[in-house]
């Protein structure tokens, strides 16, 4: 009888491991959720006064443009932006360097920012990833 208890409570014990990586892997973020392939970061928007100004590509930088700024991206690489609290996206062009910010990743022209957030949040969290 003592042989039968310590097996079930083995089988008992490897079933409460086995339970709890189930349920721990289904809530990473890199699950069947749709965020394959994304990273996860903060945005932000230029001011008004860089409107007219040129960017690091000799571009000039226009508020309704789909542009924005990253520290590394190639110029003419084009990102998918999702914000992660309504789901509402947008695709860039990168034609400028920033931002200043460590945390975040892209300052968007405002035209881009509006079509995922509201300008008056001032920052938006959201999804990204490289579309070409």
């Amino acid at each position: 009888m003592k042989t039968f208890y310590k097996i079930s409570q083995y089988v008992f014990k490897t079933y409460i491991l086995l339970l709890m990586i189930f349920v721990i892997s289904c809530g990473s973020r890199n699950s069947s959720r749709g965020t394959s392939g994304y990273k996860f970061t903060s945005v932000s928007y230029y001011a008004d006064k860089f409107d007219g100004n040129k960017t690091a590509s000799g571009e000039t930088y226009r508020h309704s443009k789909m542009t924005g700024a990253h520290k590394s991206l190639s110029f003419g690489t084009r990102v998918e932006i999702v914000n992660v609290e309504n789901d509402r996206s947008v695709i860039i062009t990168v034609n400028d360097r920033g931002p200043l910010k460590p945390a975040r990743e892209f300052d968007l022209s405002q035209g881009a920012f509006k079509k995922i957030s509201n300008l008056n949040a001032g920052i938006a969290k959201v999804k990204y990833r490289i579309v070409k």
